[in-house]
């Protein structure tokens, strides 16, 4: 069976040195690339299965090789960066990547979210109709949902709303994304009414709506939809 190949894009030699190994060890086939330029070509000449990538490059800033390589594949890409600010985090999320992890890191949590962001990829190809979490069921098929066997209710941006975040489980939405898709782009700043709608959708579909565990937030970014392994 072919090994799923990660490219790992970062000037800091030490990252790759502890990084590579562990990924080996994981049973990935690895890449690297200290620039930008090495990245791309190699993302479009070897198509890699997952970029973890750092912000800081030498020759172009990690949001611009964001910004290119997404006009050409939609590869998952972890941003793996030291750069903290929540503005940060937020432009690489909506420049299409798929997580962010701070530096430094606990390659346990790395290698987690790496995984996530790869059955995401295997979900989307399958372009599964029947999505479980737990006691809830998605079918998007018959636009029905339910938990506990029971027809859960949703106005149709609650139903939306959710769909999206199904669709992109394990992974950060921001609430820019989630505006534009759910409202369209006239309503991108408006992120009170969006909490609002996660309130009421949380109300439905979580056994606790007050600490959920289905849709939970990413402070000052957005909601993540909890992927549970299959």
């Amino acid at each position: 069976m072919n090994r799923q190949r990660i490219l790992v894009v970062d000037d800091e030699p030490q990252i790759q040195r502890f990084l590579t190994p562990a990924l080996v060890a994981a049973g990935y086939e690895t890449l690297n690339a200290a620039n930008a330029a090495d990245a791309l070509r190699l993302i479009a000449t070897m198509a890699p299965d997952a970029v973890v990538l750092d912000l800081g490059l030498p020759d172009l800033d990690g949001k611009d090789v964001l910004r290119q390589l997404r006009a050409f594949c939609e590869v998952p890409v972890l941003v793996l960066s030291a750069r903290d600010r929540e503005a940060e985090k937020i432009a690489a999320l909506d420049l299409g990547a798929d997580d962010y992890i701070e530096k430094p890191f606990a390659i346990g949590e790395l290698m987690a979210r790496l995984r996530t962001a790869l059955r995401r990829k295997a979900r989307e190809a399958g372009e599964q109709t029947r999505v479980e979490i737990g006691p809830l069921v998605v079918d998007t098929l018959k636009r029905l949902v339910t938990k506990g066997g029971e027809v859960v209710r949703l106005t149709p941006k609650e139903y939306d709303l959710l769909v999206l975040l199904i669709r992109h489980a394990g992974r950060v939405v921001t609430h820019r994304q989630l505006l534009a898709a759910v409202w369209g782009p006239a309503h991108v700043e408006d992120t009170q009414y969006l909490r609002v709608f996660i309130g009421q959708l949380r109300a439905k579909i979580e056994p606790d709506p007050a600490s959920p565990t289905i849709v939970t937030t990413e402070p000052g970014v957005g909601y993540r939809l909890v992927a549970q392994a299959q």
